[in-house]
């Protein structure tokens, strides 16, 4: 199907792409700035479907614009659309908050990708179904029960813009707890309420630390896990003739702090590293011979931890070998003397 639509289109050097198809599963949408150019790859593809026994059905089709709304088949169609629990749609703005061109011309608008309406609202009834059915339940088996939720939740939408949508959440799933205390409670006093409800500090997975006035807490320190402790992490977009399989473990590694067939160790130095030897300074690529290094030697004392390990190319590697016996060299003869 992809193909289809690139050989309709093919890319030309220079050039924005006429219509490009992103696919997922049997889900996918085709973009273009052409209003004819998308009725003519849906042709296209219901062509292409029909040797397969498939066809495009109408009740899951929609044409739109991301901008503005448009009137198409005798229908009004808000501007946006959805795909894969997100919603990709752009804003009319101001020249200071305008997104830009590949040429740096302001668009007046930039594309946002939040989660949508309807996977917000179906995470939230998964949520409040777990907590009517741990109505009596120790707090400590709610709270086991709605973190890998939470946590799951927020970390596939992390790479977009949804802080806004975490904290709405957040106060959405206090109310509900406070009405879960309040029915084990009687009446929801402010004094009852501390006893489920702790203030403390919280260490996110970035290192930073957050004060909280109301943590969803045992008394053992068991933590209900809160949408906007989950950081926002900007994607990275795959290139398009990358697999895993393709043997290029460097770009999965840098990409991802894992590859297939590579060292877990070595894995997370190139993400951390971001694919770069520190000595160097040049890239790895998928021919190079790479070493991990201890930063400081081991016999000066360096320890076998992360934070004094780094990735070089074999040849930087001797290098700096080298230049540390030099070094431990000259400090013996220091301290002899």
């Amino acid at each position: 199907m992809v193909r289809v639509i690139e050989t309709m289109y093919p890319k030309k050097k220079g050039k924005a792409v006429k219509a490009n198809l992103i696919r997922y599963a049997d889900d996918f949408v085709v973009i273009s700035p052409s209003l004819e150019i998308i009725e003519q790859c849906k042709i296209a593809i219901s062509e292409w479907l029909k040797p397969i026994g498939l066809k495009i059905k109408p009740e899951k089709t929609r044409i739109c614009h991301t901008l503005n709304p448009i009137e198409y088949d005798r229908k009004l169609e808000e501007p946006g659309f959805d795909f894969l629990g997100f919603n990709i749609r752009q804003y009319p703005v101001g020249k200071y908050k305008t997104g830009k061109s590949p040429h740096g011309k302001p668009l007046g608008f930039p594309t946002h990708i939040k989660p949508s309406q309807k996977a917000i609202k179906a995470h939230t009834e998964v949520i409040k179904g777990v907590i009517k059915r741990h109505k009596t339940a120790p707090q400590s088996a709610l709270i086991s029960n709605l973190n890998p939720i939470i946590r799951g939740w927020s970390n596939y939408y992390s790479a977009v813009v949804s802080t806004e949508t975490f904290v709405k959440l957040d106060y959405i799933i206090w109310l509900m707890l406070r009405a879960w205390t309040a029915s084990r409670c009687r009446k929801a006093s402010y004094e009852k309420l501390r006893n489920y409800f702790k203030h403390g500090t919280v260490k996110l997975s970035n290192g930073k630390e957050r004060h909280e006035s109301w943590l969803f807490q045992t008394k053992d320190g068991v933590q209900l896990w809160k949408h906007n402790w989950t950081p926002n992490v900007r994607h990275t977009l795959i290139r398009p003739d990358a697999t895993p399989y393709d043997g290029n473990w460097t770009y999965w590694a840098t990409r991802k702090g894992q590859a297939i067939d590579t060292p877990n160790r070595v894995a997370k130095l190139l993400k951390k590293q971001k694919g770069r030897c520190t000595w160097c300074g040049q890239y790895f690529a998928p021919s190079d011979l790479v070493e991990v290094d201890h930063i400081i030697p081991r016999s000066l004392g360096g320890k076998d931890e992360y934070k004094n390990l780094q990735l070089l190319h074999r040849h930087c590697h001797d290098d700096k070998t080298a230049l540390d016996n030099a070094n431990a060299v000259s400090l013996t003869m220091e301290q002899s003397d």
